[in-house]
């Protein structure tokens, strides 16, 4: 049977809603929908190229905890408000992911669940 990791980022939300930052279990880890939020402030207001980096940081943060590196992402999931601004997520994102290249989507969502966030991320990742 194979360990299960959780991994906290400490905020309330976790125990409030029941999840972890991100889980590893084996060589897989799986990092929940993570925001541009430090504690209770949102960090690039009206900025989703500074959010997603944010993002980023704070993801590749959680897979530090796990094991893993950035390296090791398979897969990104990008959630955005406004799908007509894409290309400043995905600048951010290029400059994680320019040459690891994972699968990824991005699609158009009509809300997250704070007014001021343009982006949410999900990222899996597998150690080999």
């Amino acid at each position: 049977m194979q360990r299960r990791f959780n991994i906290s980022s400490g905020a309330v939300w976790e125990d409030l809603v029941g999840y972890s930052r991100a889980v590893r279990i084996g060589n897989i880890i799986e990092v929940s929908g993570t925001t541009a939020v430090d504690g209770d402030k949102l960090i690039g207001k009206d900025d989703l190229y500074a959010q997603t980096k944010f993002i980023l940081l704070k993801v590749e943060k959680a897979l530090q905890e796990a094991g893993a590196q950035m390296t090791d992402v398979v897969r990104t999931r990008m959630y955005v408000t406004d799908i007509s601004r894409w290309e400043e997520a995905g600048k951010a994102h290029a400059e994680f992911f320019d040459v690891i290249k994972p699968a990824t989507t991005m699609v158009e969502v009509s809300r997250l669940i704070h007014p001021d966030l343009l982006i949410e991320i999900e990222v899996s990742a597998i150690i080999q």
